[in-house]
């Protein structure tokens, strides 16, 4: 059964943990919102220009994260896991406020995220939600990166191929239905680098707050990790965990079935620019009218992604 109503959380909840790249302590307070004010961050340690919409369009940098950036340059990074913790679990709505830069990384999955949510209330809202229904094929090429959705009018389907040298990862593909299938190992999917790449990433001011209690590192031939992976494709299961964290920018929920090969954040967000901006005959904006398709007026699309 699909959900008619926005949904928002009824109370408060509250985390912390260390961010990935800066390794500054990050506290997250997270609050309930009315109906279509979408996810939206307040930066609590600035006194004014501290709001930023989670948005596509305010995607300043993809570079090993998402990081959201207002009109002021005022920027929270890393909230690809806590957006997808909020898709699964069907969170709408939500103030997030946030004492620093970056969303804590917590294990470096939206496990732990969505332990607390799936045990706190969620309630509906008075509005309805908003679907995006993909109409008719949109594909994006870069290189050897490509990523395309198509329609499905039930559902919403991920189906990624990652390709790597390193035996370990190798070429593992996965395929997720987000409404039918299991999705614990995804949820649980932890972010994951190479041993050999992590000089360089430091170099660059990135992953300071990296260890093995938020990331699976892998030296050559081997899960260095206590304990291993969680799950037999949890490198392709967090890359798909990735997508639907950034896909919640458009400000929808979506039918459509998305293929995905060697992607990641950036290819993701050119993706959401191409398809919601230059593809608006390829989509329509939807209500359901108990769980029957009800279409919207695609003239409401820009304020309702502007404000999602």
């Amino acid at each position: 059964m699909k959900n008619v109503f926005q949904k928002t959380l009824a109370k408060p909840i509250k985390f912390n943990g260390i961010g990935l790249h800066s390794g500054q302590e990050s506290e997250i307070t997270i609050f309930p919102a009315e109906s279509n004010k979408g996810i939206v961050f307040k930066r609590v340690d600035l006194k004014k220009n501290n709001i930023i919409e989670a948005n596509y369009k305010n995607v300043s940098s993809a570079k090993l994260c998402t990081t959201l950036e207002n009109s002021f340059g005022t920027k929270v990074s890393t909230v690809e896991h806590l957006l997808a913790a909020f898709y699964i679990s069907g969170i709408d709505n939500a103030l997030v406020e946030i004492n620093c830069e970056e969303v804590p990384i917590m294990d470096g999955s939206a496990k732990n995220f969505l332990e607390v949510l799936d045990n706190s209330k969620i309630v509906s809202l008075r509005s309805k939600r908003k679907y995006l229904k993909i109409m008719s094929k949109v594909e994006l090429k870069d290189k050897m990166k490509t990523i395309s959705i198509k329609p499905n009018d039930e559902n919403f389907e991920v189906d990624f191929q990652l390709n790597y040298k390193n035996k370990i990862i190798g070429n593992q593909r996965n395929k997720i239905n987000f409404q039918k299938d299991e999705l614990k190992d995804v949820s649980e999917a932890r972010t994951f680098c190479l041993y050999d790449d992590i000089e360089n990433i430091k170099k660059i001011g990135l992953a300071k707050g990296g260890s093995l209690d938020n990331a699976v590192v892998v030296n050559e031939e081997k899960v260095i990790n206590n304990g291993g992976l969680r799950n037999q494709k949890e490198f392709v299961n967090h890359k798909i965990l990735d997508l639907i964290g950034d896909f919640l920018l458009s400000g929808y929920r979506i039918f459509g079935s998305v293929s995905c090969s060697q992607g990641g954040h950036e290819l993701t967000n050119l993706f959401l620019r191409e398809m919601l901006e230059n593809n608006k005959q390829n989509f329509s904006i939807i209500e359901l009218n108990n769980n029957q398709a009800v279409k919207i007026s695609k003239d409401q699309f820009t304020q309702i992604a502007v404000n999602a």
